[in-house]
């Protein structure tokens, strides 16, 4: 994909989105050069690369330095970075200040979670020239609040709510939302409801695409397996491998062979 135009294009095709989240230039141009279409730049960097407990930790600084390396990596892929916890809920100066670091760094667009109460803010980000992407469901920011991380939209007020919140995005100007943790059924009735894009993880698969980690789909974490994310690589056992040959060869004098030493 080349713009956000693109988003409504594929879904009027019938053509499923794939988005991947990357955090770094290495890893974007992988993306670059394969079949994926869009790279989310994600708060999840915090867990992933610094090893913080919760995406709560993500610095707006952080996503800056990660945001442009992936353009660094990726220098014509439609980029998407979020907007980490609290940068939006300080006022319409303080988010536009902070997605424009975000689009200066390299970004296509911005996503942010939830929407009440911040409602003008989306309208006056997507007023200023910004994309805007929404995300409902569960929403990891607010995962003290919510309990921990869980399947979100059960209950019939919860879907209702859900619902609405999904129109109130498309109202507002989001070209296209995530829905996180949500019944396959209720993901498909709000996509089938809204004119704009959505993408769904642990959502099932009447959604427009589908977003993965691209540490979880490569199997880069042993300890890390959630039920929504299918391993397309076991990259854990792969690199392991290469480690422990590489050390076997620099100890039995097989590393640097002959035609590795520079003369």
């Amino acid at each position: 994909m080349k713009s956000i135009l693109d988003f409504n294009r594929a879904r009027q095709a019938g053509r499923p989105i794939v988005m991947v989240t990357a955090y770094d230039a290495a890893m974007a141009r992988l993306v670059a050069v394969s079949e994926a279409d869009v790279i989310l730049v994600g708060d999840s960097a915090a867990m992933v690369v610094h090893g913080l407990p919760s995406t709560v930790h993500a610095t707006l600084d952080m996503m800056v330095m990660h945001t442009a390396a992936v353009r660094r990596g990726a220098p014509e892929h439609v980029i998407v970075a979020d907007l980490p916890f609290l940068s939006f809920r300080q006022g319409r100066e303080v988010a536009v200040r902070a997605a424009g670091a975000l689009l200066q760094a390299g970004a296509t667009a911005v996503k942010l979670e939830g929407v009440t109460g911040h409602e003008d803010v989306i309208a006056h980000l997507v007023g200023s020239g910004i994309p805007v992407m929404g995300h409902l469901g569960l929403t990891p920011q607010s995962v003290n609040q919510l309990g921990g991380y869980r399947l979100q939209g059960r209950s019939e007020a919860e879907a209702a709510r859900l619902r609405a919140e999904a129109g109130r995005l498309e109202e507002l100007g989001a070209f296209s939302l995530v829905l996180e943790c949500v019944p396959a059924a209720l993901a498909a009735e709000i996509t089938a409801s809204l004119a704009i894009t959505t993408i769904g993880i642990g959502a099932g698969n009447g959604t427009s695409g589908q977003v993965l980690v691209l540490n979880d789909l490569l199997g880069l974490d042993a300890g890390f397996r959630p039920r929504f994310a299918r391993r397309y690589l076991d990259g854990h056992a792969a690199i392991l491998t290469a480690l422990n040959d590489y050390a076997r060869d620099v100890r039995g004098a097989r590393f640097p062979a002959r035609e590795e030493v520079l003369a």
